[in-house]
């Protein structure tokens, strides 16, 4: 059976329940065993009467890169840092994942008992997270003391500069409660979370990437192996371009069609005119296209999105201002995008937003998916779905996303999502304080490999080679192989050319919807969708509240003048399917090894 790293405390259960008479620990036989070896260290009289608690709590931040005495050392620190703050409650918000699950219902529980700051850790959707955070920035007034919203406002961030730098935070004003042992340097998204004056502005706290997902077992079937290479000419393997993707999704929709009695497709998305489906877009379609420059984390000085920068000011998002968004790769990924969902997804996926298509790859009937969200992986690994095998290794494989035709080697490859701590400069200092207390207590080394193996979003270098992982690799589809490869630095999140992002993304699911329903045909809309930016960005330099780095527009000029660049914008090809290229799925990770 393979290891469950579910809480041992679980939500709402009361610690009294696991005390003993004599006020010692009665835990599961199971846990026992995990205190022996700590046992000396329990009886020390140097330790303070406060440590009990975390004496107690020790067994539930099981695994740990930190020995138990290490780990009862950076508690120390903890208790030591949070005493002024004993009583003080806090606020604390994020989205509703895995991951926050677990911090909002066992993390917040163990920090509160250990620490004596009581916290409110709320859990809304991502949205939401952005609205509260906007609200708080316009208004000053302190909903909540720190927010974990995405790396994806960076870019805002640092040039509203309403939000504590922590670079500078950390060595002044926040210098007593920032911990010995945080060791920024094991924080493997840290680049996403740094503004173009080399200051961090957020601290990660959970890490996804989207990835390429498919159907190994249906893959490396001998019967359908031959059925494909029998049409197409070569082998049936992970899709290294879009020109393969495009043809696995019509060889599985159109001719395997059925599999063990039960309908199969070879693709699936979401194309619901929403506000979920900008996410889907600017997640990852114009890159994995190509639209942009080469750069890593993302393109100069066009990025993913199309937004052209000179030094750090925004200048044009329009082909006709340098940019990219309504370029030919933009468009070429949006038509793909469109001519897919219409051909090889589930009739329904076009009415679906976000939430209601992630679960449906779990049902068993899809064949691949271009870029679905490794957040689901803890989801996507329970017994007893169509997915798993008995052994509790799963049917399916998590691999590079397949590249567009215009993709040139350099550029960033995907997304990734890192969900950050961010502190606002209206909270009050001293609730600023412990808030970074408790952001520091949900990262620590103490906690977070236990975190991570809970909610599977692994923030720390440290936690992904840690042989615990080594230990479950096999269970998680690739996720470990993944994160331990050169290759996870080509999937980043939205990046710094974007200067406000949660107004500029609304105008994304409103275009890319207009596509998706086929009011507007895929040109007209990256066209709308490219003004409409434009538009926003006018707004933002006649105001002049983003100093030196806001926006400040080109004069227009002719398409052909730009698109006859190098670089971004990108002309159109003479050939946008260029030979399909497979790779074996073993052989892949091999080369990561």
């Amino acid at each position: 059976m393979p290891f469950s790293f579910t809480s041992s405390f679980p939500p709402r259960v009361s610690l009294v329940s696991h005390i003993g008479r004599m006020g010692t620990p009665r835990l599961p036989r199971s846990r026992r065993g995990l205190l022996a070896g700590a046992a000396a260290l329990f009886l020390t009289p140097v330790l303070l009467a406060d440590t009990e608690d975390a004496q107690r709590w020790l067994p539930e931040f099981q695994p740990s890169t930190l020995s138990q005495a290490q780990q009862l050392e950076e508690l120390q620190w903890f208790i030591d840092a949070a005493r002024p703050f004993a009583g003080m409650e806090i606020k604390v918000v994020s989205e509703t994942i895995t991951t926050h699950e677990y911090e909002a219902q066992t993390l917040a529980k163990a920090f509160s008992e250990i620490t004596g700051i009581q916290v409110t850790h709320d859990l809304i959707g991502e949205g939401d997270v952005v609205e509260k955070l906007q609200t708080q920035m316009q208004s000053g007034e302190n909903i909540y003391d720190a927010y974990v919203n995405d790396s994806d406002l960076i870019g805002t961030h640092f040039r509203y500069q309403q939000v504590r730098n922590l670079s500078d935070w950390m060595q002044n004003e926040g210098s007593a409660v920032t911990s010995p042992t945080l060791d920024l340097e094991d924080f493997i998204g840290l680049s996403f979370t740094t503004g173009p004056d080399g200051k961090v502005y957020q601290l990660p706290d959970q890490q996804f990437a989207n990835l390429y997902w498919f159907r190994y077992d249906w893959f490396t079937d001998p019967d359908i192996k031959a059925q494909f290479f029998a049409k197409y000419g070569y082998e049936l393997g992970v899709p290294v371009n879009w020109s393969a993707y495009e043809d696995i999704a019509e060889f599985f929709t159109n001719d395997v069609r059925e599999i063990d009695g039960q309908r199969v497709y070879g693709h699936m998305d979401y194309g619901k005119k929403d506000p979920s489906l900008g996410w889907r877009f600017t997640d990852a379609w114009l890159s994995m296209a190509g639209a942009g420059d080469v750069g890593i984390p993302n393109g100069l000085p066009v990025d993913e999105w199309g937004i052209r920068v000179e030094g750090c000011r925004p200048v044009g998002s329009t082909v006709e201002r340098g940019g990219a968004t309504d370029g030919p790769a933009a468009v070429y990924s949006l038509t793909k995008y469109v001519d897919w969902l219409k051909a090889y997804a589930p009739p329904e996926a076009a009415g679906m937003v976000f939430s209601e298509a992630g679960p449906v790859p779990a049902q068993g009937a899809i064949a691949q998916q271009i870029f679905w969200y490794t957040t689901f992986t803890a989801d996507m690994v329970k017994p007893g779905l169509p997915v798993m095998n008995e052994d509790g290794t799963p049917k399916w494989r998590m691999a590079p996303s397949p590249r567009g035709a215009y993709w040139e080697e350099g550029q960033k490859l995907g997304y990734q999502d890192t969900g950050a701590w961010t502190l606002m400069k209206s909270t009050p200092e001293d609730r600023a304080k412990a808030a970074w207390l408790y952001a520091q207590f949900v990262t620590s080394k103490t906690v977070s490999l236990k975190k991570s193996h809970v909610g599977l979003t692994i923030i720390r270098d440290s936690d992904i080679r840690h042989e615990s992982f080594s230990e479950r690799s096999s269970e998680l589809g690739g996720l470990v192989e993944f994160y331990r490869s050169p290759a996870r630095v080509q999937w980043t999140p939205t990046g710094t050319n974007v200067p406000d992002y949660p107004r500029l993304a609304q105008l994304w699911w409103q275009n890319i919807g207009d596509a998706s329903s086929g009011a507007k045909t895929p040109q007209e809309a990256m066209t709308a969708l490219a003004v409409a930016q434009e538009r926003l960005m006018q707004r933002l330099q006649r105001a002049n509240v983003l100093g030196e780095c806001g926006p400040l527009l080109n004069e227009p000029q002719s398409r052909d003048y730009w698109l006859n660049q190098p670089g971004a914008p990108k002309a159109k090809l003479d050939n946008e399917k260029p030979a399909p290229v497979t790779i074996d799925y073993d052989e892949l990770v091999k080369s990561w090894q």
